[in-house]
């Protein structure tokens, strides 16, 4: 590598919408050791052609000698390699890496190809700065030697407690290349990292992990550094997201010490039933909880035969958990999703109909319900020996997911999924899981739907308005020269749904997905002004039958689909 030092530097992830969390703490890392960092946070393009025309323009607007690709989840791995041979194309000279879960656990067929030169294998921080200043053997990186061989070196680096002192969100006002790229970020923390459950159905289970990552245990990270967080993004995010099973209302009110939270809401996946303890700090510190409760599966026989075996991590027993539903009653501000997969193995008539009434019982408490089915996961227990199960995957290998998502169309998210070998069974799983569907969604658009009659009184409750010119909010390197001066407002809803509007910006001119333009944008902010103050829907349909020349039925149309997204309320 002679020694040169690669910088800036590219972050981007493999999959559409909001990137994973880990370049944020990547990119943080590297510019505090002196790399100039940026990361692509939000990816919108469908087509070969549209990510070709973005990193054209990201490469100009960059000019970075290492793109780092975060490859995290297995469902996308068909969009790193587009990535990584669109930047090869397109600049020869730049260092491609991948990382991540799924690129740590693809390693040997991920170097197979010509467009990555470097895979990081598990943590990354300390490797990838490595990488950018040109060291020799960089420490978890799998580089060719010179017979075109991949070359593994050993895991060195294994975060712990004891060495992520120096692991924690910062510059943010430095890194994001857009407005829109830094408002996509959902306010993911992590508490610690790894997983000590050895779940069947997950890829990143225990023994992945110690594989993959070299770590056998989870941790929690230290709590000033968790602290550090939260104070960099608190005044940037309108949540906070966490995903960890060790977190203690103890460990997380310490690190909320000093930042103020009670106007953010909180998304909280916990891996079993919380304390109470937990539940009361979250309700006290945030405007509005919504915490996801994941049982493993419906069946309580199920999930009991499952832990029995050393199959599935700790789960509440069903008493347990109504109980937990029961005291989080006395929390107006607090919400609860029960989360579980269809479809896991021993199941029988007996547990397909457990299922059903569990979950008939979580609804009729008006809890929402999160259910799927076994989905095929690499290196899964389920997924590597599916016959121990008698049953069947759509994907194993590492060619057959590749061939399985290069086969989707655009906008398809589905994944390989695993089938019990017996017909019979399996039909009576995919009819409970039809049920199961049917019943989660009427309940959760029974929850949504708002009754809107003339004389109901509607008010704009968006939280969250700001503007921005043009060139501010896509950025320099999307944005046209000629029009980066343009006004665009944008609206938070009260979930959470961003809402981007460009009037003056007539889609003739310049077209952008992310935005709504020209006439449209301005009914959509003639509409919501109509609602400043309590107005009723009758009153507010003359409004914009007068300043935007709207018939009754599209205003109603409008005002509806407002409603829809919750940027208006009853008063």
């Amino acid at each position: 590598m002679g020694g040169r030092v690669l910088s800036p530097v590219l972050l981007v992830g493999a999959g559409t919408g909001e990137a994973t969390c880990g370049i944020l703490y990547l990119a943080g890392y590297l510019r505090r050791g002196g790399i100039e960092a940026f990361v692509r946070l939000y990816d919108g393009d469908e087509t070969e052609a549209e990510v070709t025309r973005t990193f054209e323009s990201l490469l100009r607007r960059v000019r970075p000698k290492l793109v780092g690709i975060s490859l995290k989840w297995f469902h996308h791995v068909d969009r790193a390699l587009l990535i990584a041979r669109t930047v090869r194309r397109l600049d020869p000279s730049i260092r491609i890496v991948v990382g991540g879960n799924s690129a740590s656990y693809w390693w040997k067929e991920l170097s197979g190809y010509d467009s990555i030169d470097h895979i990081v294998l598990g943590d990354g921080e300390v490797p990838l700065l490595a990488l950018c200043n040109g060291e020799e053997a960089p420490p978890n990186v799998v580089t060719r030697s010179p017979d075109g061989r991949p070359r593994r070196l050993p895991l060195e680096y294994v975060q712990r407690a004891t060495n992520t002192d120096d692991i924690y969100y910062s510059h943010f006002n430095d890194i994001f290349l857009s407005q829109m790229d830094q408002h996509s970020f959902s306010g993911w923390v992590a508490p610690g990292k790894g997983c000590g459950e050895n779940c069947l159905y997950c890829g990143g289970a225990r023994g992945n992990q110690k594989a993959d990552f070299g770590r056998a245990k989870p941790f929690l990270r230290a709590e000033e550094n968790v602290r550090r967080d939260h104070q960099e993004i608190a005044g940037r995010t309108w949540q906070m997201r966490y995903d960890f099973a060790g977190s203690t209302a103890g460990f997380l009110s310490s690190t909320w010490a000093g930042v103020d939270l009670s106007r953010h809401c909180c998304t909280y996946f916990l891996w079993g039933v919380p304390r109470v303890e937990l539940v009361a700090a979250l309700a006290e510190t945030f405007q509005r909880v919504y915490m996801v409760i994941d049982i493993g599966c419906f069946s309580e026989q199920q999930r009991l035969e499952q832990m029995g075996r050393g199959l599935l991590k700790p789960c509440a027993k069903d008493r347990e958990l109504l109980e937990v539903i029961d005291a989080c009653r006395k929390y107006p501000n607090l919400d609860i999703e029960i989360s579980g997969i269809g479809g896991l193995p021993f199941a029988s008539k007996a547990t397909l109909a457990e299922e059903l009434r569990l979950v008939e019982r979580i609804i009729g408490l008006d809890c929402v319900v999160g259910y799927q089915r076994l989905e095929a996961q690499p290196g899964a227990l389920v997924t590597q020996h599916p016959a121990r199960f008698d049953m069947v995957t759509e994907a194993k290998t590492f060619a057959e997911f590749l061939d399985y998502f290069e086969r989707r169309e655009p906008g398809d998210v589905s994944v390989p999924m695993i089938r019990f070998r017996d017909a019979g069974l399996e039909a009576a799983v995919q009819h409970t899981s039809d049920r199961v569907d049917a019943l989660a969604w009427k309940h959760r658009d029974t929850r949504k739907r708002v009754a809107i009659q003339g004389r109901t009184r509607l008010r704009n409750t968006a939280p969250w308005t700001q503007r921005f010119t043009l060139g501010e909010w896509l950025g320099s390197h999307r944005a046209p020269a000629k029009l980066a001066g343009e006004a665009v407002t944008v609206l938070r809803s009260v979930d959470g749904i961003t809402m981007s509007c460009a009037p003056s910006v007539s889609p003739k001119r310049f077209s952008d997905p992310t935005l709504t333009q020209g006439e449209d944008g301005a009914i959509l902010l003639a509409a919501l002004a109509a609602f400043e103050h309590p107005t009723t829907v009758s009153s507010a349909v003359s409004k914009l039958g007068a300043k935007a020349r709207l018939d009754p039925h599209s205003a109603r149309e409008v005002i509806d689909h407002l409603v829809d997204g919750r940027f208006l309320q009853p008063a």
